[in-house]
């Protein structure tokens, strides 16, 4: 995840672009910025799918075979 100070800085800027026209400058600092925080998102949610199993009521694994074509070839990277 994003450092406190790196999440802290997306907030002033976006408090900031309510009330006054950002600078050239500060666009280009918010927008790199976000990208930083969805690319960290985006990770840990990949992350947190590969931890997931999904199994219906009777017990059966229904994980989808996306899925686990993900996972396996995560477990061949990590080899």
């Amino acid at each position: 995840m994003l450092s406190q100070e790196k999440l802290q800085r997306i907030s002033e800027l976006a408090n900031k672009s309510k009330q006054t026209e950002l600078t050239s400058e500060e666009k280009r600092e918010q927008k790199k910025l976000r990208e930083e925080y969805l690319n960290a998102f985006r990770k840990g949610f990949k992350e947190h799918l590969h931890t997931i199993k999904v199994v219906d009521p009777n017990g059966s694994d229904v994980t989808p075979q996306k899925l686990k074509n993900s996972k396996a070839k995560r477990r061949e990277m990590n080899n």
